[in-house]
């Protein structure tokens, strides 16, 4: 029987209200140490850092790419948290705002698919 891990991961309010409602189904996150050792079916408990409420939700698929360029140019972005009113403004460098270039260069990104348990 195949065994899964979990996983912690801290949330902003906006886009764990987006994950709880089912709006968000794709986590944008460095592929560093911690997010190499995620695999499909793992569990990942999100932690709303305005709150401390806790979600689970299943690993479905992992995305890897070398960087948020990458990304932004093959994954649906509605699915990323983007919403209809700001999805034709988004941009890789967005996501600087929490892992710098240099970051992404040295590790990748990856989009994590999300499923309901």
């Amino acid at each position: 029987m195949k065994t899964y891990g979990c996983v912690e991961m801290k949330l902003d309010k906006e886009p764990f209200e987006k994950i709880k409602s089912g709006e968000k189904t794709i986590e944008l996150r460095l592929y560093d140490e911690k997010r190499r050792k995620i695999r499909v079916g793992d569990i990942i408990v999100f932690t709303c850092r305005d709150g401390g409420e806790r979600l689970a939700r299943r690993v479905k698929a992992l995305h890897v790419f070398a960087d948020f360029r990458e990304l932004y140019s093959s994954l649906d972005l509605l699915k990323c948290g983007y919403t209809p009113a700001n999805v034709r403004a988004a941009k890789p460098g967005d996501m600087e705002k929490y892992y710098s270039a240099a970051e992404q260069a040295e590790y990748g990104v990856v989009g994590i698919e999300l499923d309901r348990l």
